[in-house]
Formats: structure tokens, C-alpha cells, sequence
């Protein structure tokens, strides 16, 4: 048994003493002993090496001790495993030499083995969890396929993704069938993760805001909720879209567990629009951890207050910045442990 589900507690909708916390990206860029691997190992070796992955995953609970781990990955890591090559470029971020434009480039893009492909992934599930040794969940993660999409589409990051959507309202039939193929390698992907030892699913939806409602229903919820339907029975998911607020009722009626807010949405605005029974998840705006440490605290209670302690996850409204001081993240994090209602 896990000695610390209180993250596990609050997606199960229990009464709880306080709100778990922990951070999106929390093993990454701001820790110093993060940068030292990154200096000396390159980003896909970092991901690829179980030993690596493994040893990321858990400096932040030895250095912050959040109530939950998130396994270093990266939502990349599918499209490569299904033939789509990706870099990942020093000061630019991914980078696919060979975007999906056109409707045969689909229909070469396979659902692949994803033992043969992304067996390291599992191999340092296995690994986290025994240096883990039960003292906290382990989140695993997946990007929705909307997500997946834009990049395997625009074959960088964009602040709009024109050339994404473009594909999907031009060629409807094979931005389609790119997203089912997409949706099926992340359900195969993510039910192994779950075998592997994850207690717990996210799925990152960071560019589902830059469709309209309408569209966000065809090109993005649709396949989340395929993913979240074939997951229900074996685990816990947490859905988080970025700027997605007009889809909370919406995702509030599906299987998921909670639903990660960011820090446009107020806490009262998310409760309202998610039904009010749903755990949320959010949603402090990262660069406020840049703020002096007593702002931080009082601030992170008044989120806490504002949210409920119940049926809630502290966390950012994204991942962590690389520039906040450690000692402000672990004010975040001792903050929601030193919560009182």
C-alpha cells in the first residue's frame, strides 16, 4: 500500500484533512541536480535511459516532497514510437524534419508495437516505482491526440497552430484518421503504463484552446474521451486542457477523475462550470512562484479556500518555470501541508 494516497484520495472524491499538491513538470529545469544530467546527457537519452528517467522522476520528491510523482517523459515519445521522427533543437524545443501534410503521409504513419517501441517507457515505470518504494502515487501522462497532432502537423510549437487546423478543416478525412491512429497508440500506450505501475493517468490537452468549442468537440474531446473510456476500469484520469474552460461541463460528464484547470479560469468559475462534483485540479499561475515566499503562502491559501479542500489537487495552472528559486517551489508545496480549514 501506498503510505501517502492522499493524492489517490482526493481523485476518489474522499474527505480529506488537506488538498493533496503536487506540480506540473516538477522534474525538470529549476532543480540544480536536473540541470546537471541535462548538461551531460541529451533530452531523448534522458527520456530513453530507464536509469535516467527513473532518477528525474524522483529528485523532486526528495528535494520538495510533493504528495504525488510524475514520471519523466515526454508526450513526443508516441509519435516517434509510431514512425514520426522528432527532435528536440536547444532553444526551439521539437522539431519534425518531416511534418504530416498530406493525406499519403497519414496513411505511412503506423499504430505501432508498443513494447518494441516504447518498452524503456515501462522499463523505467518499473524502476521509479521501486525507488519510489511506495512512499507516494505515480502519475503517468500522455499528450491528447489533438495535442500530438499539432506538432506532427506544424512540426514545431506555434503560437497558433494555423497550419494544424488548416489540415483538419481542408482535409477533414485524414486529420481524422491522424488523430484515431494517434488516439489508438496512446490507449495501447497508456493501459501498459498503467500494467507497468502507474497509479494514476494525465493527459495533456496544452493546445486545446486554440480551437473553437465547436471545433474543440470534434478535433480534440472526442478522442480525450475515447482515451478515457478505455482507461476508467483500470485507473485514475485527470484530463487537463490548457485555456479548454468551455469544455468543463462537457468533460465534467465523462469518466474522468478531475480536471486540471489553469490560472485563467477562477476557482469559482471552474466549480461552477465542471457541475460542482467533479475533483479539480490547479490552479496557480507558475510565474506567481516568483513572488516573495510569505505572497506565495498566503496566496496558495486563498486558493485553497477558494476551491475547497475536498474533491481538490493543488497545482499549477501549467509546469513549472526553469527560473523559480527551488525554495519557492517547496514554499508552494509545505503551503498546502501547512493548510489549515
Amino acid at each position: 500500500m501506498i503510505k501517502n494516497d492522499l493524492f489517490l484520495r482526493a481523485l476518489n472524491n474522499e474527505i480529506v484533512d488537506r488538498p493533496p499538491v503536487w506540480m506540473m513538470r516538477q522534474a525538470g529545469r529549476y532543480l540544480p541536480e536536473f540541470i546537471a544530467l541535462r548538461d551531460k546527457y541529451d533530452f531523448f537519452t534522458r527520456c530513453q535511459t530507464p536509469e535516467l528517467a527513473a532518477e528525474i522522476t524522483v529528485q523532486p520528491i526528495r528535494r520538495i516532497a510533493p504528495d504525488a510523482a510524475i514520471l519523466f517523459s515526454d508526450i513526443l515519445v508516441v509519435p516517434q514510437a509510431m514512425g514520426i521522427e522528432v527532435l528536440m533543437k536547444e532553444n526551439i524545443g521539437p522539431f519534425l524534419p518531416n511534418p504530416i501534410r498530406t493525406t499519403q503521409d497519414v496513411e505511412r504513419v503506423i499504430v505501432p508495437n508498443v513494447h518494441e517501441t516504447l518498452g524503456y517507457v515501462f522499463d523505467a515505470i518499473k524502476l521509479t516505482k521501486q525507488m519510489l518504494n511506495d512512499e507516494v502515487p505515480l502519475i503517468g501522462f500522455a499528450g491528447s491526440p489533438w495535442t500530438i497532432f499539432c506538432y506532427a502537423v506544424e512540426g514545431k510549437g506555434s503560437k497558433s497552430f494555423d497550419t494544424a487546423k488548416g489540415f483538419c478543416f481542408s482535409n477533414p478525412i485524414a486529420a481524422h484518421s491522424l488523430l484515431q491512429k494517434i488516439t489508438d497508440t496512446t490507449i495501447l500506450y497508456l493501459k501498459e503504463k498503467v500494467k507497468a505501475g502507474c497509479n494514476a493517468i494525465q493527459i495533456f490537452d496544452s493546445w486545446g484552446g486554440m480551437l473553437s468549442p465547436v471545433d474543440y468537440q470534434e478535433f480534440s474531446w472526442n478522442y480525450i474521451n475515447q482515451i478515457v473510456e478505455a482507461l476508467a476500469e483500470d485507473t485514475k484520469v485527470i484530463v487537463f486542457g490548457k485555456g479548454c474552460w468551455f469544455a468543463l461541463g462537457e468533460m465534467s460528464k465523462s469518466k474522468a477523475s478531475a480536471l486540471g484547470v489553469d490560472w485563467t479560469c477562477s476557482p469559482r468559475n471552474a466549480r461552477y462550470l465542471s457541475g460542482g462534483k467533479i475533483t479539480l485540479q490547479g490552479n496557480f499561475d507558475p510565474s506567481r512562484l516568483l513572488s516573495p515566499i510569505p505572497t506565495i503562502k498566503k496566496m496558495v491559501h486563498e486558493m485553497i479556500n477558494e476551491f475547497g479542500k475536498d474533491s481538490y489537487i493543488v497545482n499549477l495552472g501549467h509546469g513549472i518555470l526553469p527560473n523559480i528559486p527551488v525554495d519557492h517551489a517547496k514554499a508552494f508545496i509545505d503551503a498546502v501541508k501547512e493548510y489549515n480549514s
